[in-house]
């Protein structure tokens, strides 16, 4: 299986906002971002560079790909199907990415980082409507359970990811019982309740191209 070997803290530095990649570390100052906001390499402090209207729909597209945790052609199958789907692709495209297995676990405190959870998914301690599904790219649709597996919720460092989430609240698209290791895909996410420095549009510009 195919996946994103570059270091996680690199990959924010070079976006230039936390990606969350590295879990509990993110909210910590031990963040690179918070001791190098600069972009990585020997040139990244140079500033003033200013991107073309492509530079900018590049940087945007590889942003919401490294922060989802999908390779490039994974994420044009995703957008392929926003595109078919009525309503604005921008906003398809990201409730796509939301309803994935993997980001829902995330959400739901299975994993401190979306590739913790992610692993849980891959090593089948996920249950969707009773039945064990480790397929990532699963797509949850509204009203379906998911749930932990009794070995996985016994799990440490599942426990301190699950309380670490509690503590920040769980988005209004998912209802969790943080105790019985379950929770229900409520809806897609509406655009308002995903975060702003998303810039979806950019990306539809870039594969209207």
């Amino acid at each position: 299986m195919a996946r994103n070997l570059d270091p996680k803290c690199r990959q924010c530095r070079r976006e230039g906002e936390k990606l969350f990649l590295k879990g509990e570390k993110c909210y910590t100052d031990k963040c690179a971002l918070e001791r190098r906001s600069y972009a990585p390499g020997q040139h990244g402090q140079k500033s003033g560079q200013r991107l073309s209207g492509y530079g900018q729909q590049l940087r945007e597209k590889q942003k919401i790909r490294r922060l989802y945790g999908v390779l490039e052609r994974q994420f044009r199958k995703i957008f392929a199907e926003a595109d078919r789907r009525k309503g604005q692709t921008g906003e398809n495209l990201l409730q796509l990415l939301e309803s994935r297995l993997d980001a829902v676990a995330y959400r739901m405190g299975f994993g401190a980082s979306r590739a913790e959870a992610r692993q849980i998914v891959r090593h089948n301690g996920v249950l969707v409507n009773g039945k064990r599904v480790n397929i990532p790219s699963y797509q949850v649709r509204p009203g379906d359970v998911v749930e932990l597996t009794e070995a996985a919720r016994a799990q440490l460092r599942v426990k301190a990811a699950m309380e670490a989430a509690e503590s920040r609240g769980f988005p209004s698209w998912i209802e969790m019982d943080v105790k019985a290791g379950k929770g229900v895909f409520k809806s897609y996410p509406a655009r308002d309740e995903l975060p702003p420095t998303l810039k979806e549009g950019l990306v539809v510009e870039l594969y209207s191209r």
